[in-house]
């Protein structure tokens, strides 16, 4: 099932790792804020409702249709302008949670939005419809063409559906990683398509100037952070750092290596683990981004990453010509050495996977027998930077194990055929013996660290000590 090398530096005592002096820890109390501002806003979104007589208006038919069709909508507008914060990059939030779980609440709160905005429009349709002499399609043909930037906010509804339908699994494992981001990009179109119809015709702002105060600061706050933290901090370090291409080099059958530089990177808050948005200013293409993980730690001089040829982005990477100009947005993620909270740390990479892991055991402050290394491959030719990875173990003291064959079938799991004899928990801690004391970080497929995450809290691993990433959703 798997093979071993492992190498211990001689020494008088074990070194205890003090992270804390080696890289800047991140702040727990960033999630708690984050999600009380959360709470906060959609508790002053009720309460601005509720002032402008919402509850009082639900007495007829017409009117609870009609007033909870507000709230909805309100509910809604409030949930689309979280999601564009969940995903504007802002350092905080991103740091606080990292990408995987924003993207995860990202989902949830988009679904949730959509389907209340649905919410919105039937029972306010219906509302306006009971109390008119038009009757239903009557009342819709009225809405659509004489209400003030109601045509405007058809077009969001429409820019949203497309999101929100490219967004459901199986529609998103038929789509192009290219194809599907720029799809998603229509979901900042939508959210400001919908700002002229609620400020024009919605009860709540009309009449109401502490509302139209409130909504109008939530919007300047969202195309703020987007402005910045989208636009404004990635041409910056463009101009800061002036990167370039470096070199390429063929890694294995379908695998490039890209090492970038410029000037002044040892100022660039990066650390092995993490990734970058990536983008080549070489011509058609170069506005999409793809994420990719650092696979060796930065150097203050160099950023490398090794990428699979999984897509049309990836795979012109190996037609990169040196000197070609790079824009980058990051770093991002938590999967980094100040998200550490304890000595000993596993990492478990399986494919492509295994290039951050590499990238941590490089960056990781480590004593003799601390760190741990899985790498699980299909086959010897699956086996991605493992020259460098059994060098970099042999030095640190590391223990480097391959995991090699076809997945078991038959059932979910992370081994191979050959150990389907055994549980996923026996196996990890059969190879790991203390895996319940250990951090552990994990890269690869969402199916297969969805099945290391199971055995590894089957072991005695406790939630908050797990940290993945997830590029797909």
């Amino acid at each position: 099932m798997a093979h071993g090398r492992h190498r211990v530096r001689t020494g008088t005592a074990r070194t205890i790792v003090d992270v804390s002096t080696t890289v800047r820890r991140v702040p727990l109390w960033w999630r708690d804020a984050s999600v009380s501002a959360f709470w906060l806003v959609l508790l002053l979104v009720t309460a601005l409702w509720v002032a402008g007589g919402g509850v009082q208006e639900v007495g007829t038919v017409a009117g609870f249709l009609d007033s909870t069709g507000r709230l909805t909508g309100l509910v809604a507008s409030a949930l689309l302008l979280v999601q564009v914060f969940l995903m504007a990059r802002i350092p905080w939030f991103e740091q606080a949670w990292g990408q995987d779980q924003l993207a995860r609440a990202h989902r949830t709160v988009g679904f949730t939005s959509f389907n209340l905005l649905w919410a919105h429009i039937v029972l306010i349709t219906l509302g306006y419809a009971e109390g008119s002499p038009r009757g239903l399609w009557g009342t819709v043909v009225d809405l659509t063409l004489d209400y003030p930037g109601m045509l405007l906010a058809i077009a969001g509804t429409v820019a949203l559906c497309m999101v929100v339908v490219t967004s459901v699994k199986r529609v998103r494992r038929r789509l192009r990683y290219e194809s599907w981001h720029l799809i998603h990009l229509y979901g900042y179109l939508g959210a400001g398509l919908a700002l002229p119809h609620q400020l024009w015709t919605g009860t709540d702002f009309v009449q109401n100037g502490t509302a139209t105060v409130f909504w109008w600061t939530l919007y300047a706050m969202c195309l703020a952070a987007v402005l910045v933290f989208r636009v404004g901090v990635p041409l910056t370090r463009m101009w800061r750092h002036r990167l370039r291409v470096l070199e390429v080099r063929p890694e294995a059958a379908g695998v490039t290596t890209v090492t970038v530089g410029g000037p002044r990177l040892a100022g660039l808050p990066a650390h092995g683990g993490q990734f970058f948005q990536w983008r080549f200013l070489d011509g058609p293409g170069w506005t999409r981004s793809n994420p990719y993980s650092l696979s060796a730690a930065p150097d203050g001089r160099t950023l490398r990453f090794t990428a699979a040829h999984s897509g049309d982005g990836s795979s012109r990477l190996a037609a990169l010509r040196p000197g070609t100009r790079v824009l980058v947005e990051g770093p991002y993620g938590r999967m980094h050495a100040g998200t550490r909270t304890r000595t000993k740390v596993l990492l478990m990479g399986a494919g492509i996977g295994i290039t951050p892991m590499r990238a941590l055991l490089e960056d990781l402050p480590q004593g003799p027998g601390d760190v741990m290394v899985i790498h699980r491959v299909g086959s010897r030719a699956d086996l991605v930077l493992h020259q460098e990875i059994d060098a970099l173990a042999r030095e640190r003291g590391a223990r480097y194990v391959v995991v090699e064959g076809s997945r078991a079938r038959g059932r979910s799991s992370w081994l191979p055929a050959s150990a389907a004899h055994l549980s996923d928990a026996q196996a990890l801690r059969q190879i790991c013996p203390d895996v319940a004391e250990r951090e552990l970080y994990v890269c690869g497929t969402p199916d297969w660290m969805d099945t290391v995450r199971k055995a590894a809290r089957e072991t005695g691993v406790p939630g908050a000590h797990i940290h993945l990433e997830r590029f797909t959703y």
